[in-house]
């Protein structure tokens, strides 16, 4: 077990040390495939998080891009660290489960204490036929994959719940734009969208070949 425990937290020392080297450029883009995506840095017991959840999920449906999610617990917060451990073990049961238990706590979050916490998930683990098992990151890898998350979140800066970009692939021009203004969210995807389409225009149809009819 300590031999076990040593190597995840030289993972995590590792995977800092690399985070540590990169730039916002970096960091903020879209997942691989995708010229566009909403990123949020956030802490799963912030009450402002739990507030915006509907618009950047809504967001992500309308224009059909990922929201890309990354944890930054916040210190002061009593439970939100376990949380994002039980979001990252559902994520290792399937990505579309753990995306599913995040947004399930930031929609029941003013019911959720320390003390029910994991009653809260034991719930909604039921409520989606599977288990939480009684240790839930025996190994540790689930909490160095949060702490390696807001690791990110540390090397560019972030120092608030949430914080939300719209990140492209843009390589001549500044490929992300915070949103400071939530209420602007909408405006602020469609001013990124334009750019990406400005510098990468997408490749025209091929003209359709005329043809002629033999005549007898």
């Amino acid at each position: 077990m300590k031999l076990r425990t040593a190597a995840v937290l030289i993972l995590l020392l590792v995977t800092v040390a690399a985070v540590a080297q990169s730039d916002s450029n970096s960091v903020l883009r879209p997942p691989k495939g995708h010229r566009l995506a909403i990123m949020v840095f956030e802490d799963l017991q912030c009450p402002q998080c739990s507030r915006v959840e509907p618009l950047l999920s809504g967001a992500a449906k309308t224009y059909k891009i990922p929201l890309i999610r990354h944890d930054f617990p916040i210190p002061g917060h009593n439970w939100s660290f376990d949380a994002h451990v039980m979001a990252r073990y559902f994520d290792n049961t399937s990505p579309e489960l753990g995306e599913e238990f995040r947004h399930w706590i930031l929609q029941n979050q003013r019911s959720i204490i320390k003390d029910n916490l994991r009653q809260m998930a034991d719930k909604f683990a039921a409520e989606h036929k599977t288990t939480l098992p009684m240790i839930v990151d025996p190994s540790g890898t689930f909490t160095a994959k949060v702490n390696a998350d807001a690791a990110v979140g540390r090397a560019v800066g972030i120092n608030q719940t949430p914080t939300i970009y719209v990140v492209s692939d843009l390589q001549r021009s500044t490929p992300y734009i915070q949103v400071t203004d939530t209420n602007q969210l909408f405006q602020t995807i469609d001013q990124m969208k334009r750019q990406v389409e400005a510098e990468a225009p997408p490749p025209k149809a091929p003209a359709k070949k005329k043809t002629t009819t033999a005549t007898k």
